[in-house]
């Protein structure tokens, strides 16, 4: 899908600057979301995966600490980037994903720990920010 421009006059998407290198470390160097995340921390693919797993194994409150760690991450790298804390940010942009799925992340395990508001006010960033992102990643 491309991303078009917005006739309604709303803001740009934003997209995140590509970095290949933790990418490369994940895919062929084999490095472990720990390894990236501590020299590359903010990378928020390598947090997300870290929730990711820890939330699979049972371990809802060490998701939720990666979670919010790459979701923090992921919104400094937003404002960097001329994100003015509303608009687009494009599932279909790579670099944009680990924000994305950290923020789907915190949504998940907020709820989990009875974070009721926060879970909602997570998913509906989510959506507000990638529908995309939205339908791929609330399942």
């Amino acid at each position: 899908m491309s991303i078009h421009k917005n006739l309604l006059g709303g803001p740009e998407p934003t997209l995140l600057p590509e970095d290949e290198q933790p990418y490369r470390m994940l895919a062929e160097e084999s490095a472990s979301p720990v390894q990236v995340a501590a020299q590359f921390p903010t990378f928020s693919l390598a947090w997300a995966m870290l929730a990711d797993d820890a939330f699979a194994a049972g371990h809802v409150v060490e998701s939720y600490a990666y979670a919010r760690t790459g979701y923090h991450r992921g919104l400094d790298s937003l404002r960097r980037s001329g994100w003015k804390g509303h608009g687009p940010v494009p599932w279909e942009h790579r670099a944009n994903r680990g924000f994305l799925r950290c923020l789907a992340a915190l949504a998940r395990a907020a709820g989990a720990i009875d974070e009721t508001e926060e879970s909602v006010r997570c998913w509906e960033f989510l959506k507000d920010s990638s529908p995309e992102g939205y339908a791929e990643l609330k399942q």
